[in-house]
Formats: C-alpha cells, sequence, structure tokens
C-alpha cells in the first residue's frame, strides 16, 4: 500500500514537534492537558509526548479554564528574569489557560489562542507563569485583546485555583503564591523569552 507524502508514521511531540504559532506571542498554538471537567490532573509525559495521570485533584476545586502548554517554550532563565522574586524558573514548557465560550471537554487537542495576560506565579522558589488566552474567534471571548476584555471574576477564578490547588486537605497553605495578574504587554515578554529559553536549551 503506497502512501501520500503528507503521511506520517509517527505524530509529533505536543512540545517538541509543533510549532508555538507563525503569530505568537499574540496568537498561539496551545496543547490541551486538562479541561475545566477534570477532576484528574492529567499532563504531558515529556520523554514520550503521552498524556499521563499525574494525580487526582486533592479538593473539589477543578480548574475554571482549558489548560495546557505552549509548544517549543521553555521556562529558563530569561523567564525567571521577569519573576524578580526567583532565581530559576521551573524547567517546564509555558503554561497556558485558554478561556471559551462553549465547553471542550476532551483534552489532548491542539487549537488556536490570543494571548490577552497572565498570572505571575512563583512555585517553590520557581517562576511558574500562567499564560492568559481566549479561543481565537470565540463567537462570545474572541474580540478580546487585553486582560481587561474579560470579567474580574474570572480572573478571581483562576488566581484562586493556582493559590490553592496543591494545598492538602488540613493544611492552609502551600509553598505557591501568585505574584500579580499582568497585561498582554508583559505576557509577550514572558512568551517571547520561554521561547528564547527553548532555543538555548533544545536548539532550533
Amino acid at each position: 500500500m503506497s502512501f501520500p507524502k503528507m503521511f506520517h508514521r509517527f505524530r509529533p511531540h505536543p512540545w517538541h514537534g509543533l510549532e508555538a504559532g507563525k503569530d505568537a506571542p499574540r496568537i498561539v498554538n496551545a496543547y490541551i492537558e486538562i479541561t475545566p471537567f477534570d477532576s484528574v490532573k492529567y499532563e504531558l509525559d515529556k520523554e514520550t509526548g503521552y498524556i499521563r495521570v499525574d494525580r487526582p485533584q486533592r479538593t473539589s476545586s477543578q480548574p475554571p479554564a482549558l489548560y495546557g502548554l505552549i509548544p517549543r517554550t521553555y521556562c529558563g532563565r530569561r523567564v525567571a528574569e521577569l519573576s524578580p522574586t526567583v532565581k530559576k524558573a521551573d524547567g517546564d514548557p509555558l503554561d497556558i489557560c485558554v478561556i471559551s465560550e462553549r465547553p471542550i471537554t476532551r483534552g489532548e487537542i491542539i487549537l488556536r489562542a490570543k494571548v490577552i495576560g497572565g498570572i505571575q506565579m512563583v512555585d517553590h522558589g520557581e517562576a511558574d507563569d500562567k499564560i492568559i488566552a481566549v479561543l481565537e474567534k470565540d463567537n462570545i471571548w474572541g474580540n478580546a485583546e487585553s486582560i481587561k476584555d474579560i470579567p474580574d471574576i474570572m480572573v478571581d477564578r483562576l488566581r484562586h485555583y493556582f493559590a490553592t490547588y496543591k494545598i492538602l486537605p488540613g493544611e492552609n497553605s502551600a509553598a505557591v503564591s501568585v505574584e500579580f495578574v499582568y497585561d498582554f504587554d508583559h505576557a509577550e515578554k514572558v512568551i517571547k523569552a520561554a521561547m528564547e529559553d527553548y532555543i538555548e536549551m533544545y536548539g532550533e
């Protein structure tokens, strides 16, 4: 049996085999790992490129938006320099939360997202930024250009989730802090830094 030239015998690795997006950092590709409907935290297995079970969610709190990563990004030296209270970043791909009007109930998908801002988070002393975006061409949120274009309650839910999702039952705090929420101008710097950190770490 012959196959067309476009046929790929192996799928590309979601982190290394996909592109951040030709219009990045405004419009980026996002690989979605978990959805607001997941009571289990799924995570990309860096070695194989498959989704693995990380852990059941510790509490009843569930992610308030689609959650995943931006391909070909790496949180290294440059990302850490944008977070003044840390000395290093977490060494992972850059995280992204994507807001969609229509429920998207499955993970392990790729979508195009318009970046509008982000959350500067510190996890165990390491920079762990969360980029905030809206689904490109979304019927409700697609025209958003700034973090100010979405309701405060959406941002508050994201802040609360990331500030509390690692707290164990019976504990009052975790080694995670949400430093501040930023607009697109800073998100642009973080994404560019993560793309440059990736090139330094893994090459073009």
